[in-house]
């Protein structure tokens, strides 16, 4: 077993711990649990979230035992690199892997529960949403910041923000779904632009988005649409290409 705890909560070791150890048997389910397990405790008066991973297959049993950090490691470390950096995510507690003979046998990530009243997917699926372009502006403002911090949150998608009013007018951005991140120490304008591609397919929000990073780094806001639209359209033929082929495989496992 290795198991690691965030030093603000070093003197919580042991019930962690055993909270971790009845993750089974215990605790609310939380999201739809297709490939990870979320499930939500109650711990000293606040609400934690604990992930468990997707066992992984033979040859990833290996890799995360020898050759690569597990998912709940990165995630763990990786929300405590985000927060020294002034970006937003749930407070990380801690991580456990177990492992056997072959390699790792399953992983946890524990962190704060955090309730918030949208993600950026509400954006894209209610056209009305309340302060819409207000938000999709700040929250350009926040993907600048990233990319100004050499941060690459490759699953920079639609459910991984999390979206809090924090006064009139202001909004407070979380990622979350952290165990796929490079950091650089700069970041080009293609790889910015590619980075944002997966957030939206609406075109009116595209040129919104244009609008507010093009005043943010300077490029003109012609060549930042049309970039970003270039990406966003290949990313969205890609993503419905995949979608049909795997409809098709389903079809043919049925026959």
């Amino acid at each position: 077993m290795n198991f690691k705890i965030n030093p603000i909560f070093a003197d919580e070791t042991t019930s962690i711990l055993a909270i971790i150890k009845a993750f089974n048997t215990s605790g609310t389910i939380f999201g739809n649990g297709q490939r990870n397990i979320i499930k939500l405790f109650e711990w000293n008066d606040k609400t934690i979230n604990i992930k468990s991973f997707k066992i992984p297959n033979l040859i990833n049993k290996v890799a995360y035992k020898y050759f690569r950090k597990s998912k709940a490691r990165r995630s763990f470390e990786y929300a405590t690199v985000l927060l020294e950096k002034g970006i937003g995510t749930p407070q990380p507690i801690a991580f456990l892997e177990n492992f056997n003979w072959l390699g790792l046998r399953d992983s946890y990530y524990v962190s704060e529960h955090l309730v918030t009243e949208l993600t950026y997917r509400e954006l894209v699926e209610i056209p009305d949403y309340p302060d819409n372009e207000n938000i999709l502006r700040q929250f350009t403002r926040f993907s600048f910041d990233l990319h100004e911090k050499g941060i690459e949150f490759l699953d920079h998608s639609p459910g991984n923000t999390l979206i809090k009013k924090s006064t009139e007018g202001k909004y407070d951005f979380f990622l979350v779904d952290l165990n796929r991140m490079e950091f650089h120490d700069t970041m080009t304008f293609e790889m910015r632009m590619k980075n944002l591609c997966r957030l939206t397919p609406v075109k009116e929000m595209v040129a919104v988005m244009s609008n507010e990073y093009a005043k943010l780094s300077g490029e003109s806001e012609q060549k930042t649409f049309d970039t970003l639209w270039k990406y966003t359209a290949d990313f969205q033929q890609q993503f419905y290409r995949k979608k049909r082929l795997k409809k098709k495989l389903k079809f043919w496992k049925k026959q």
